[in-house]
């Protein structure tokens, strides 16, 4: 079988807390871990979607709108839906396996994802990655 489930690949999240959000492969683990005995992979993702901008809107006001909030999260294969998209957002150095076993070093991982994220929305490329999902 193919494998298509790769970094950088854009997925949403099916089940759990952040159901109907979208978040980006970060590693894969096809085999699993002691831990974890099924494939699952290693995801960031968006917890709170940037607002939209207007033109009248202030600085303060814009700045304000665009901010996201991040996720980093262990999630299971089967609970993942592949999209067609790719983000190019390099978080493997930020975000690691064992950022997840303590508070401060998660709490700093979200730092340093939710800024890079915000740059990345700045720039203006990737829109469907940071748009809400409707259904």
């Amino acid at each position: 079988m193919v494998k298509f489930l790769k970094p950088n690949k854009a997925v949403i999240v099916l089940q759990g807390r952040y159901a109907g959000r979208k978040a980006v492969i970060l590693r894969t683990f096809d085999d699993g871990t002691r831990d974890r005995a099924y494939g699952h992979c290693l995801v960031a993702g968006i917890k709170k979607y940037p607002s939209k901008v207007i033109r009248k809107d202030s600085a303060k006001k814009t700045a304000k709108k665009s901010r996201v909030k991040a996720f980093v999260k262990l999630v299971n294969y089967q609970h993942l839906m592949p999209t067609r998209y790719t983000l190019d957002v390099d978080l493997k150095d930020v975000v690691s396996v064992d950022a997840l076993q303590s508070k401060d070093k998660k709490v700093t991982a979200l730092k340093e994802t939710k800024k890079r994220l915000e740059e990345r929305f700045k720039t203006g490329k990737n829109r469907w990655f940071f748009t809400k999902l409707r259904f």
